[in-house]
C-alpha cells in the first residue's frame, strides 16, 4: 500500500449503520408483531364458548317459539285451517327440537335445523296457504 492508500483508508472511515434507522427498523416490527398478536387476541375474545353459543341458540329458539305462537294465534283467528295449524304447529314443535339440541350441545346443528325450518314454515305459509 502507499501513503496516500493509507492516508485514505484511515481520513474516510466506512460509514457505520444509522444507528438510529436501525433502531427505527426494529420498533416497527415489534410494533407490527404486537398488533398482529392483538388482533389474534381480539379475535379469540370475540368468539363465542361452547355454553355461550348455547345459551345464545337457545335464546334464539325461544323467541322464535314465541313468535311463531303469536303469528300462529293471529292466523287462526282471521282464518281457522287445519293447515294454518299444522305449519305453524310444526315451527313450534322444531323450536323445542331446537332448544333440546342446544342443551345437549349440537349448536350447529340446531341452527342449520332453525334456519332451513324457519325459512320453510314461512315459505309454505306464502305458497299453501291462501
Amino acid at each position: 500500500m502507499s501513503t496516500s492508500d493509507q492516508d485514505q483508508s484511515v481520513d474516510t472511515p466506512i460509514p457505520a449503520p444509522d444507528a438510529g434507522a436501525a433502531a427505527e427498523t426494529e420498533a416497527e416490527v415489534e410494533a407490527e408483531a404486537e398488533v398482529e398478536v392483538e388482533t389474534e387476541t381480539e379475535v379469540e375474545d370475540r368468539r363465542l364458548t361452547p355454553r355461550q353459543a348455547r345459551r345464545l341458540r337457545i335464546a334464539l329458539s325461544s323467541v322464535g317459539m314465541v313468535a311463531m305462537a303469536v303469528v300462529l294465534g293471529l292466523r287462526i283467528a282471521s282464518r281457522s285451517s287445519v293447515l294454518v295449524v299444522g305449519v305453524y304447529g310444526l315451527a313450534l314443535i322444531l323450536c323445542g327440537i331446537v332448544i333440546e339440541l342446544s342443551r345437549n350441545g349440537r349448536t350447529r346443528l340446531g341452527s342449520w335445523l332453525l334456519a332451513v325450518g324457519l325459512v320453510a314454515a314461512i315459505g309454505s305459509d306464502w305458497l299453501l296457504i291462501p
